[in-house]
């Protein structure tokens, strides 16, 4: 009985099992022969046989099997708590879900399918995509175009000769970013080309406190500040606090302070030399308050482009307790041990965890990451209705009024039609949507899904449709343990920080909307470390409208070939088109260099 169930390795097979779904088959053979010794030690008893040491080593085989059968089970909830997959894989965090689990009332009937017709033909084509040929399920997690593997990261390289910039120049620039993780990532790289424009020290940024995000986090809770400062320092001088005889000034009262109101959006750096220049030189420093998306892209010089791309894609590394999680959350997602691929030691540098593979003798598993944007936020201010009738449109306009006044205003004087900002592409796509759009591509029923982000507005009852279709679907609240959270808990940026390193590292990254800053820098992270091989998915939100509108008339080949010609339209490879943000596109002078024909390079 003892080598039934002792040994240094069962719990680490019971894991195992518990990830790769097969577990159980043994217990219930054992549950059966317990059963079975159990019968017929009765039986003996029911003949009048008497208590014989026979019987005293049945029951204490019985006994073993049964405890051991305990300690078996205690070990396979262990690991299903850690891992905290379930048969639907749908998080405990989707708000919804436990009321959902709470509220009999709330049944099947609750869903709010808005294309029930296209969604009946997915649920059957999702199965039949499994016995697609090799060759096809291949196209579906590689870039289709080998011009992809051509560019190649330039922004590491100076454009002029490595020195320190002088301390002696025109003053400080401070800068207290607004927004949750992404934005102020996108205000940091700003900052860095601002304070080289205007030869300026930069201190190192400030993170301003939001009430929608309500994280206290800080640059170095988040980035690592010496790796920063010392990679930037070729570039720009950064210091970590004003000097002493500048820290008492009050800078609204003598004019240096700057807001978003006084600069334009995406402004060219000739606007800050004529406005903010002239502050710099005559106090000495200038704070920019609520830095955000104050820089354009086109009129920014070749060498200073390439500093906003050596910020970004180069020196901002996370902490090492977010690049542990991060390493340990992307191997599981793999279900392998440490692969060190180039976007890796990108995101992970020397913190990779040197876990073992978590699939003996498997090949790692392919994921697909999938960025749902369709929160209560991004719902409410699209102005779009998605099937929740006069119930919905009451919730949504209660939101605007509380977290959007002046657009709440804007509607008291103006109608707005849903239906033309559908037309438009102005919607976000719904959870059945997204599904409709994954399964036209040619994904199966087996695909495992990462979702980052878990507010999705309408909680469970809106993700059913996509849940029916690919079943597999996770969070990170899924896939690491309350433990291994914990540090991160009640901290939104370190928990973003998590869902961009996740949605980077995966075989395919899907996103659902145009404009959001995590799609945009994950989008550009993975052209500029992928080395062509980190494909991502973009509908066309206008021309997805129109398929959608004509659902009644078309087969699902006509859908299918449709939504393919959508997609693959946007993953075409071609250098940023004017007017595109340098962090989605960074095909650009500066950033990134086009390998040529003779094996030399341009830009």
């Amino acid at each position: 009985m003892e080598g039934s169930c002792g040994g240094g390795g069962g719990g680490g097979a019971v894991q195992m099992a518990a990830w790769q779904g097969r577990v159980g088959a043994t217990n219930i053979g054992r549950l059966r022969h317990g059963k079975t010794s159990s019968s017929s030690s009765a039986a003996v008893a029911a003949r009048g046989g008497g208590v014989t040491a026979w019987h005293l080593r049945v029951f204490a085989g019985v006994v073993g099997v049964m405890g051991c059968l305990l300690l078996v089970a205690s070990l396979m909830m262990s690991a299903v708590h850690q891992v905290q997959f379930r048969n639907a894989a749908i998080s405990r965090s989707f708000r919804g879900l436990q009321e959902l689990k709470q509220n009999s009332v709330r049944t099947e009937e609750a869903e709010q399918i808005m294309h029930p017709r296209l969604l009946q033909m997915a649920t059957s084509v999702v199965t039949k995509n499994e016995s697609d040929s090799d060759s096809v399920k291949f196209s579906l997690w590689e870039e289709p175009y080998k011009q992809a593997r051509k560019w190649k990261p330039c922004a590491a390289k100076h454009s002029l000769p490595d020195e320190v910039p002088e301390e002696n120049n025109n003053g400080f620039i401070l800068i207290s970013a607004n927004g949750g993780l992404n934005q102020q990532r996108v205000a940091v790289c700003n900052a860095v080309v601002v304070a080289a424009l205007l030869n300026a020290t930069l201190v190192l940024p400030r993170f301003l406190y939001s009430s929608v995000w309500k994280d206290t986090s800080q640059f170095g809770d988040i980035y690592q500040e010496d790796y920063f400062v010392n990679y930037m320092k070729s570039d720009v001088h950064i210091v970590k606090d004003l000097p002493p005889h500048l820290q008492s000034l009050d800078l609204e009262a003598i004019g240096s302070q700057i807001t978003d109101m006084d600069i334009s959006k995406e402004a060219a750096p000739s606007e800050f030399i004529k406005a903010v220049l002239p502050i710099l030189q005559q106090n000495g420093v200038v704070h920019f308050l609520g830095f955000g998306n104050r820089l354009g892209f086109d009129s920014v010089p070749v060498h200073l482009q390439r500093l906003r791309c050596r910020c970004n894609f180069h020196a901002l590394k996370f902490v090492p307790e977010i690049q542990r999680a991060g390493s340990l959350l992307v191997q599981r997602l793999r279900r392998a041990g440490a692969m060190r691929t180039e976007m890796d030691k990108q995101l992970f540098g020397s913190n990779m965890l040197d876990v073992p593979a978590l699939l003996a003798g498997g090949e790692p598993s392919r994921y697909l990451a999938l960025h749902m944007r369709f929160e209560e936020d991004m719902v409410a201010y699209s102005l779009c209705d998605f099937g929740g009738g006069d119930a919905e449109r009451e919730e949504l306009q209660a939101y605007r009024e509380t977290h959007f006044p002046t657009l709440a205003m804007r509607l008291r004087n103006t109608s707005v039609s849903p239906e033309e900002q559908r037309s438009l592409g102005r919607c976000p796509l719904t959870p059945e949507e997204a599904g409709l759009v994954l399964t036209a591509l040619g994904y199966d029923r087996g695909t495992f899904i990462y979702v980052a982000g878990s507010q999705i507005y309408g909680g469970a009852a809106r993700l059913r449709p996509l849940t029916r279709l690919f079943p597999n679907l996770v969070t990170k609240e899924d896939v690491l343990s309350s433990a291994e959270l914990a540090p991160f808990k009640n901290f939104s940026s370190r928990l973003a920080a998590l869902d961009f390193i996740a949605c980077a590292s995966a075989d395919v990254f899907a996103v659902t909307d145009s404009g959001s800053q995590l799609s945009s820098l994950v989008s550009g992270y993975r052209v500029y470390h992928g080395r062509g091989r980190a494909p991502t998915l973009h509908p066309n939100r206008k021309r997805y409208a129109q398929i959608l509108g004509e659902e009644e008339g078309i087969g699902w080949g006509g859908f299918e070939r449709r939504v393919r010609n959508m997609v693959e339209e946007y993953k075409r490879v071609s250098a940023r088109p004017r007017g595109r943000s340098v962090y989605r596109q960074p095909r650009t002078p500066g950033c990134m260099c086009r390998a040529a024909g003779d094996g030399s390079v341009d830009f």
